[in-house]
């Protein structure tokens, strides 16, 4: 017999298995002896009250032993299949690659960037010395920019597809099976790098094929279908079928979609800031406590709040993380998060943004929410200084437009440069920060301080730029075998939705009559 029930942990049980079963005893009312084995299926902190609780969704095994299930996946050989090219190596590109074996075709992988292991030097170049290589940076390169970017799966996309299916591909490619039951679950920087080459290397023992420092520079059409695409301006790579999964970042892309005449729109996304805390104040306010618990993992926040018309909200929030510089041009300021799997920095940072729309940029060029974004991150760059050195000001000096006579210690490596905020963003993203941080200090004890820097700017929140699609075939309404996937192409957030969405993807093109 088994039975699904849900009990609470103080933060030093959770890893003793012996009082997890004897809470289940408890709970079904019956002796300890009948219950043969226990699997957790989802595990949550629940900090509402001074008391911190953990709640585990369980599944008891009673007077019954369980049998294993085998999870993993056997891929086919499809050196001789259709081919089907990706553009993007991203979780997108990745796990449309992994569907396109399971279906039988042979996914064709090219991607602008490096491998793992030499993108890190070009990443080690950004932060020690400000200098960015504009096709190998921590947007561009095997994994996108989830592998240097932290790794988080939360994901609220449960309709899009299995996201069950994504997390234990992961697992089954070297993540902790901790991910399949964690309310909010997290990699880390330090281990996805060794994850997505596991997954590459399952592509290619598949007989699928990955290319690196192949930047796509054309796309073949004939007679409104695509024939393949144009490498580094010179190679021709054939193919009846081309998934489109460059990520949120890949501007010349939408230039090229532009330069044909392939339909592409203008589309809403947020503008703002990074905001660092030290991680005590964001732990003290969310546990209730003076010190951290050691059972307890660096907390977490998420906040919204509306501006008359406008939203305001926390974005990629990374406990124990480090703000990373994320441009992908020359003369611009991008800012992220990441956290390592362990959260262990002394900071916590989030992005903090507003919403800007249609109406804030007006014209009909479908590329002007772009040309307005790089426009913001080019005046960061001047504010800064260059080196990518990066604007910022302290929380309370810039609610009261006053400039930091200092800034606090923080973990943006290559350095920060004390401005006016409102000299680099626009005036209604100032203003509605300013409304809304006092606000966000009363729903957080300590969150509203001079101990936390803004670091400009957080602008690639989603892609600024829309690549419309059928909704059943997945195709672009005017090329045929055209698949517009994931940010990109503005149909999804993050790792999982954009994982789910490749799949997605892989599974239109097999089911095309």
């Amino acid at each position: 017999m088994q039975k699904d029930i849900e009990i609470t942990l103080l933060p030093n049980q959770v890893e003793h298995s012996d009082i997890i079963k004897t809470k289940l005893a408890a709970v079904l009312k019956l002796d300890e002896s009948r219950i043969k084995a226990y699997d957790v299926l989802k595990r949550s902190i629940d900090a509402r009250s001074r008391n911190v609780i953990f709640r585990l969704q369980v599944r008891v095994f009673v007077d019954e032993i369980p049998v294993p299930e085998i999870n993993t996946v056997n891929y086919p050989n499809v050196s001789d299949a259709k081919p089907v090219i990706i553009i993007g190596a991203g979780p997108a590109g990745l796990f449309a690659a992994l569907q396109c074996i399971e279906n039988g075709l042979k996914p064709v992988i090219i991607e602008r960037g490096k491998d793992v292991k030499q993108r890190r030097r070009d990443l080690a170049a950004i932060n020690k010395q400000g200098i960015v290589n504009t096709e190998s940076n921590y947007c561009y390169g095997e994994g996108g920019a989830g592998t240097y970017s932290d790794g988080k799966l939360y994901t609220r996309s449960n309709k899009r597809g299995d996201i069950n299916k994504v997390l234990q591909a992961f697992v089954d490619h070297g993540a902790e099976k901790d991910i399949l039951i964690d309310a909010r679950p997290h990699i880390g920087t330090n281990k996805l790098p060794h994850i997505i080459t596991a997954i590459k290397e399952t592509i290619l023992n598949a007989g699928g094929e990955v290319m690196f420092d192949s930047q796509m520079t054309d796309i073949l059409i004939e007679f409104g279908k695509v024939k393949g695409i144009e490498i580094n301006f010179e190679e021709k790579l054939l193919a009846d079928d081309i998934i489109l999964a460059t990520g949120h970042s890949a501007r010349d892309v939408y230039e090229l979609l532009n330069r044909k005449n392939i339909l592409i729109e203008a589309k809403p996304f947020a503008l703002g800031v990074r905001i660092e805390h030290p991680q005590e104040i964001i732990d003290s306010a969310q546990y209730h406590c003076d010190t951290r618990s050691e059972f307890l993992p660096p907390a977490y926040y998420s906040l919204v709040e509306q501006v008359g018309a406008r939203g305001v909200f926390s974005f990629c929030m990374c406990p124990g993380g480090i703000i990373a510089p994320c441009a992908t041009g020359d003369n611009e300021i991008v800012v992220n998060g990441w956290s390592p799997s362990k959260r262990n920095n002394p900071f916590a940072n989030s992005g903090t943004v507003v919403q800007v729309t249609l109406n804030d940029v007006l014209g009909y060029d479908p590329l002007r929410m772009l040309n307005f974004q790089s426009e913001v991150e080019k005046l960061a760059f001047e504010a800064g200084g260059g080196n990518l050195v990066a604007p910022a000001q302290r929380m309370i000096d810039f609610v009261h437009n006053k400039l930091s006579i200092d800034l606090p210690k923080n973990s943006y490596l290559p350095g920060t440069k004390s401005v006016m905020l409102d000299n680099i963003l626009p005036g209604f993203v100032s203003e509605s920060l300013r409304a809304a941080l006092p606000v966000f200090g009363k729903k957080i004890k300590g969150y509203y301080t001079n101990e936390a820097i803004l670091v400009g700017v957080e602008s690639r929140t989603s892609s600024p730029v829309r690549i419309p699609r059928d909704k059943e075939s997945y195709q672009h309404p005017q090329v045929k075998g055209l698949y517009p996937c994931a940010e990109g192409a503005g149909y999804a957030g993050g790792i999982i939705s954009a994982a789910i969405d490749g799949i997605n993807c892989a599974n239109a093109i097999s089911n095309k009559s």
